[in-house]
């Protein structure tokens, strides 16, 4: 999952930089917390560029761990939900959804969706659903506090590690209780 396939190779200023790098750090921790709030083991968090192998660029990724997961009630929601999250925890930072930023997310959740088959109207109607309940999910108080606490990890090492996103969520959690 990728904060954007398409990073730009323009000489920005240092603020520029630091605010893309704080929008990514954002978006990957999104992408983090519902993975672990789903059930979905994390392996690691980074941000920074890297090429992917379609010939763009992407400034972050969330790798979940393969193969180990917990059973849920719709694998594909919770897919959807983990590649939603990343944008709907960057507007928390920007004040709006970056649909270009995510467009790779967004562009996944749609071919996912399109395999349940449906309408188009009814893809929309599922889709949005599944958007609102990432928000309502994301927006208790201690799940933005562990999306912030990782962006700034993120920030500060460029990398964050599967243990520490989960330790972080559980303080986050334990906190607000």
């Amino acid at each position: 999952m990728s904060n954007s396939e398409d990073a730009s190779a323009s000489a920005d200023s240092p603020n520029e930089v630091d605010q893309r790098r704080l929008t990514t750090a954002f978006h990957e921790a999104g992408h983090a917390v519902m993975a672990q709030i789903v059930g979905r083991p994390i392996e690691k968090v980074s941000i920074g560029l890297a090429h992917l192998q379609s010939g763009g660029m992407r400034l972050g990724v969330c790798k979940l761990q393969k193969g180990k997961k917990k059973s849920s009630n719709d694998a594909l929601e919770d897919e959807v939900m983990i590649l939603f999250a990343g944008m709907v925890a960057e507007s928390y930072l920007t004040g709006e959804y970056c649909r270009q930023g995510a467009g790779q997310d967004l562009r996944m959740i749609r071919r996912l969706l399109s395999n349940r088959g449906g309408s188009e109207r009814s893809l929309q109607k599922l889709e949005k659903r599944i958007l609102e309940k990432t928000e309502h999910i994301l927006d208790d108080q201690a799940h933005l506090t562990a999306i912030r606490k990782i962006a700034e990890k993120l920030v500060e090492n460029e990398s964050v590690s599967g243990r520490s996103v989960r330790h972080l969520l559980n303080e986050s959690i334990a906190s607000e209780t």
